[in-house]
């Protein structure tokens, strides 16, 4: 089915659901859009003049921790868990080098990923879901039917890995092996992560690991096309993440900003870098000591780009388990700043809220005690 491009902003008779529809029946994504090659993207892509604010600070970046010497010397682990503490406090964001994870496998993921998405449409299809319970699925907009939002220019792929393990028999074949030696890798360094994430708290290294708060995993692989129009849509609308921890792998085109201090921060690409941030469940869990913030990522004229975020949450035996600020971190001057809440809560508000308006901001403040 043929997708209206035009009039897009102008058309008095325009109907999103009618519109949105006739993008999701293709099962194509955005790139069916873009080897269609449209000039002009659909209305429900177009954002207000509001959402679309490009400029940037061009002078602050978000810091960078080396994290060689870590396991072997004590003066360095120390120094490093010191950076990580103050990254995670001001920042909320750091990108990590010397991380363990080789570059023929990061390299791997992302031509995986590539060969994954430029596909026929056709072979794709049998991926094409939006039924959030199914391990493995192929969409484009996740909130696309229940949202009034604009969507954005990105197509994902879907992984879940709950208690850190999934069926490789379920994984596409065009990318099953890249997933597997990729996964292998992030899984160990979310468990070096927990370890220093932990001492960065000032707790025993042991703690983070032992609530079992980053067990599961999913893992979305995202590909942004060449945009027409850059200007009127976004690959990725601003939000904070929702788990505990992501960790994001991208190439080198860049596109990703950080909300700081009223302003949008480029993220440049370092060769060889992951990207690691805090979610909003561990700012609640740490209570407001380590910050959860606001990213984005804009439509380019240039791609595609290429990304790959893993997001870490509690266990499946965890997952109906109420989590509420560490109580080591709390005092008299330091008192609770959050009601304890399960995960499978926060998520459910914060789908609702998404769904319900397009917010997609931070939901904590509705946790406030």
């Amino acid at each position: 089915m043929e997708v209206s491009t035009t009039k897009n902003s102008i058309d008095g008779d325009y109907n999103r659901a009618k519109e949105v529809n006739e993008f999701d029946e293709t099962k194509a994504g955005v790139k069916g859009l873009a080897d269609a090659g449209i000039t002009s993207i659909p209305r429900i892509f177009i954002n207000p003049p509001e959402k679309l604010q490009k400029s940037s600070n061009t002078t602050r970046q978000i810091p960078i921790v080396d994290l060689k010497g870590f396991e072997n010397d004590g003066q360095r682990r120390h120094e490093i868990v010191n950076e990580i503490r103050e990254a995670s406090e001001t920042w909320g964001f750091f990108q990590l080098v010397n991380h363990g994870v080789p570059d023929s496998v990061m390299d791997g993921m992302i031509e995986g990923i590539r060969r994954f998405h430029e596909q026929p449409a056709e072979t794709k299809m049998e991926f094409y879901s939006r039924d959030r319970t199914q391990s493995v699925r192929y969409y484009s907009n996740e909130f696309l039917h229940s949202s009034k939002a604009a969507a954005n220019w990105e197509d994902s792929l879907s992984f879940a890995f709950k208690d850190d393990m999934v069926n490789p028999d379920v994984l596409p074949s065009v990318v099953r092996g890249e997933v597997e030696e990729y996964m292998k890798c992030i899984i160990k360094l979310k468990e070096q992560l927990c370890e220093l994430l932990s001492e960065a708290l000032g707790l025993s290294s042991d703690y983070l690991g032992s609530i079992e708060c980053m067990k599961s995993a999913t893992f979305l692989c995202h590909y942004y096309p060449i945009c027409p129009q850059p200007d009127l849509t976004l690959g990725l609308s601003q939000h904070t993440d929702l788990p505990f921890l992501t960790i994001l792998l991208k190439d080198s085109i860049r596109g990703l900003q950080i909300r700081d201090q009223d302003q949008w921060v480029d993220v440049h690409p370092v060769p060889g870098a992951l990207i690691a941030n805090i979610g909003d469940f561990m700012q609640l869990i740490t209570n407001d000591k380590f910050k959860s913030v606001e990213h984005r990522v804009l439509a380019r004229s240039v791609g595609p780009r290429i990304s790959a975020a893993c997001f870490f949450y509690p266990s499946t035996r965890n997952i109906l388990k109420q989590y509420g600020p560490i109580k080591e971190l709390l005092s008299d001057i330091n008192p609770p700043m959050y009601k304890d809440v399960r995960f499978i809560d926060l998520v459910a508000v914060k789908d609702k809220r998404y769904g319900l308006n397009g917010i997609h901001s931070s939901v904590l403040p509705l946790f406030k005690l």
